[in-house]
């Protein structure tokens, strides 16, 4: 099994909806940071070791899954592409003032949240979490909005110079599913797509470190 879809959005573009979009058309399973805090914390390592640039058996990491979406692998999308030459890259984006607010209420004082947790596995997830993402991505500086927006859009057009037309999906605002299909080549479902992980769904859930 090998990679199909590559997600390059960031987190809090619709990337939850994405992972359950693409398995519902058939992409068993879909990798997302999910997998990793709640399936496969053994493979925080090995996210480390890449965005240390390190060598990682990607086939290995992603055994079992045809798609991946993101954070931590939108970050190494690039690397992740030229890995899986015959993969599809979505790229979902949101206005960026409404994603910098999102981020600011939800992942990341969650994330800052597990690393004052005195579980030792809690807190190593949250340290993981802030050197490849708070450290990693926005040098320490995701209040600060204008220099978080300015990463946040040099990143999206990075991803679209970077890609030809027909290996890139760009998905702005509300999804749907007729892009998406059209893109990969499926049968548009008779269901909605699935809109989940709101801000308001977020932050009902139990609170705590996630």
């Amino acid at each position: 099994m090998t990679l199909q879809v590559i997600g390059a959005g960031y987190g809090r573009t619709g990337t939850l909806s994405l992972k359950l979009a693409l398995e519902h058309l058939g992409f068993q399973r879909c990798y997302h940071m999910f997998e990793v805090l709640d399936q496969h914390p053994e493979h925080i390592a090995d996210w480390a070791a890449a965005h240390r640039g390190e060598a990682v058996d990607w086939d290995g990491l992603f055994e079992g899954y045809r798609a991946a979406v993101d954070w931590p692998a939108c970050n190494l999308w690039r690397e992740l592409a030229e890995h899986y030459p015959e993969a599809r890259v979505v790229l979902t984006l949101r206005d960026a003032h409404s994603w910098h607010a999102s981020v600011l209420r939800t992942i990341h004082p969650r994330s800052m949240a597990r690393r004052q947790s005195q579980d030792p596995k809690l807190r190593a997830a949250g340290e993981w979490l802030n050197d490849i993402i708070w450290e990693g991505v926005f040098k320490g500086r995701i209040e600060d909005r204008d220099y978080a927006i300015g990463v946040y859009n040099a990143h999206v057009e990075s991803v679209r110079r970077s890609l030809p037309p027909e290996r890139l999906l760009v998905i702005e605002g509300r999804q749907s599913w007729e892009p998406l299909c059209k893109f990969l080549g499926c049968a548009v479902p008779g269901e909605a797509y699935p809109q989940r992980n709101t801000t308001a769904e977020y932050l009902a859930r139990a609170p705590g470190p996630s």
